[in-house]
């Protein structure tokens, strides 16, 4: 299944990566139009020469007298008139073309983005699902490979989901899952990433943080839980399992993901601790 992913991620280009070309392409054409502006500003220049050239026909250069036919005036004026018109309809048609191509990347962009938003959203609890794991955890983890930033990964999985599901109905553990959801997104930073993983995992990805300090929202989490329990007046109690491991400078995504699973297979087991 792994593997199936991974290829999946090499032959579909990333939207996130489309994203920032486009954004880079955006930038190329402001660099087209200070180019443009730089045209015009020249074309200025030379209608201005030419102008002084009409008015003022002698010219003193050094000690020589430089004197304009008055024949050639018409045809000077006239090249002039040319001059400027052809540029003035080069710099238009440019103008044209570079905001057709800027509002059709803008278009892009923003159906980009919408598509993007759209596709790493679970759809039952709104949550980042699990192509956002495979998007957003190696970006923070790279980036704190650059900066030397803390990084902090937690694993929460509901006790006994598919006996409840079994024994209440697929529509009473959606419920679950998004009750449970809403008290994740309650106690969890605006800063702090939420996915659902799968069926009844969850994982918390929380940026700038130790494990130390990964333990204050644990137990504010716990404490809703109980809270949820107490009010719910459910045939069942919501419990969860849950794991958290600090990522290690050097190592990627995908090692940061190993390690969860095996702390959280660890402590379900009561098997030896994991490092």
């Amino acid at each position: 299944m792994n593997l199936q992913l991974t290829s999946e991620r090499k032959v579909q280009p990333s939207m996130l990566a489309r994203a920032e070309e486009i954004q880079g392409e955006i930038n190329q054409l402001s660099g087209r139009d200070l180019q443009l502006w730089s045209i015009g500003i020249l074309l200025i220049l030379v209608l201005t020469s030419g102008l002084l050239a009409l008015v003022w026909p002698n010219l003193m250069w050094s000690e020589h007298l430089v004197r304009i036919e008055h024949a050639y005036l018409p045809q000077l004026f006239f090249g002039l008139i040319s001059l400027v018109v052809l540029g003035n309809i080069y710099l238009i048609a440019q103008k044209r073309a570079l905001n057709a191509t800027r509002h059709a990347l803008i278009r892009e962009l923003v159906l980009n983005e919408r598509l993007e938003s759209l596709s790493l959203i679970d759809p039952l609890t709104q949550l980042l699902n699990r192509r956002a794991v495979n998007e957003l955890i190696p970006r923070e983890t790279s980036r704190c490979n650059r900066t030397g930033a803390t990084l902090v990964l937690i694993s929460m999985d509901i006790d006994r989901f598919h006996e409840l599901n079994r024994k209440f109905g697929a529509l009473e553990g959606d419920r679950l899952l998004v009750e449970f959801a809403a008290i994740l997104k309650k106690v969890f930073r605006g800063g702090d990433l939420v996915f659902r993983q799968g069926s009844d995992e969850f994982l918390a990805l929380l940026p700038d943080t130790n494990e130390e300090q990964a333990n204050y929202p644990m137990q504010r989490l716990l404490r809703d839980v109980e809270q949820w329990n107490l009010n719910s007046r459910k045939e069942y109690e919501l419990s969860f399992a849950w794991a958290v491991t600090a990522y290690i400078t050097g190592s990627d995504g995908e090692e940061l993901l190993r390690t969860i699973d095996r702390k959280l297979y660890q402590k379900r087991h009561s098997l030896a601790p994991v490092f």
